[in-house]
């Protein structure tokens, strides 16, 4: 957003209150049941807040119609404190023109998603209304054995607590678990591994801004619909990207941002802040050389052409809020803080 643009952040939840379970992409409750049965008991243990589910919840199918009329009705809810994902998909660009802008200004309501929920967070954010990045519960709730520790302590702060949280690395990641339809998706995590330290460019300086971004290949969709924010709203805010469990090449990556480049857009916002990407599938899992490179060769891809378009960025990659697990939600239009000097991150949940 613009330096002083105001914008509106929903009030904060406490126990007992409502949170509706929406599937506005992917119906993964209807795919995989067992595993949402697990986050949904989890969520109410982790929060004290009450799963309200809609008729396009378990869906399959559903019609992008359905979908957005779900998403209205949640809206119109004054008992509805919250929205919370259930997974990201490919097909939510064309649920969008079928929502109720009027319903969601009259009743600000948090909404928790990533991956292709981007297009659901800027059509928030177009409104002036902040959301979250981050949050699944089929992925981050569900499945495994418990939730993450550092997603946990963000959703709580997202839902219920606001706040400050310093955003840290919690040293392991996976780029995927075991399928939903095995009893191992209950109950295990995917194949983690160490991690390296992040990555940092630019000059030493804090910058603080609001945040706005989501998923490479969302965002791509987003500029072709012509649904991109203008550069005066998006002046002296804080870019967040982060690559699907498509595992784009670093090549596509670099073209994405050469493209927001010559939009203006790099040059527009202080700071940069990219996920740790998922280098692998269940599909194939290359061995760990070629994880390492990569991931190296995303990371340089980033470093190079946002230093290209905008030397005064404060650049950060590695942080994971993105495809990758445990993940950081991230505040959607809210204030995230880059000290390039101490190499931190800060993230304003209020």
């Amino acid at each position: 957003m613009s330096r002083d643009r105001a914008m509106t952040s929903a009030p904060k939840l406490v126990e007992g209150d409502r949170i509706a379970i929406l599937s506005p992409s992917f119906a993964a409750p209807g795919f995989a049941p067992a595993v949402h049965e697990q986050a949904m008991r989890r969520l109410v243990e982790a929060t004290g807040l009450v799963p309200v589910e809609y008729p396009t919840t378990r869906k399959l199918d559903a019609t992008p119609q359905e979908r957005a009329d779900d998403l209205n009705a949640a809206f119109q809810d004054a008992s509805i404190g919250a929205i919370l994902a259930t997974i990201g998909g490919d097909d939510q660009i064309t649920v969008i023109p079928h929502l109720d802008a009027q319903a969601a200004l009259a009743h600000p309501t948090i909404f928790l998603g990533y991956s292709d929920n981007t297009n659901l967070l800027n059509w928030l954010w177009s409104l002036g209304i902040t959301g979250y990045y981050g949050g699944s519960s089929q992925v981050q709730l569900g499945a495994g054995p418990g939730i993450d520790e550092v997603h946990l302590r963000s959703l709580r702060a997202a839902l219920l607590t606001g706040g400050e949280l310093q955003i840290v690395e919690p040293g392991e990641s996976e780029d995927f678990g075991p399928d939903w339809l095995t009893p191992e998706a209950l109950s295990q995590f995917g194949q983690r591994e160490t991690v390296d330290p992040w990555a940092w460019a630019g000059p030493q300086r804090i910058v603080t801004g609001r945040t706005w971004g989501g998923c490479f290949e969302v965002v791509d969709q987003l500029a072709v619909a012509d649904r991109l924010p203008s550069l005066d709203d998006l002046e002296g805010s804080i870019l967040i990207l982060e690559s699907s469990e498509e595992v784009p090449p670093a090549v596509w990556v670099m073209r994405w941002l050469r493209a927001l480049g010559e939009r203006g857009i790099l040059n527009a916002v202080d700071g940069v802040v990219v996920a740790r990407p998922p280098v692998s599938s269940p599909e194939f899992v290359p061995p760990a050389e070629e994880r390492r490179r990569r991931r190296d060769e995303q990371r340089d891809a980033v470093l190079t052409e946002v230093s290209r378009y905008n030397p005064d960025a404060v650049i950060c990659v590695g942080v994971p809020f993105g495809h990758t697990r445990p993940q950081w939600i991230l505040p959607y239009g809210g204030r995230l803080r880059l000290d390039g000097a101490t190499r931190t991150i800060t993230a304003n949940y209020d």
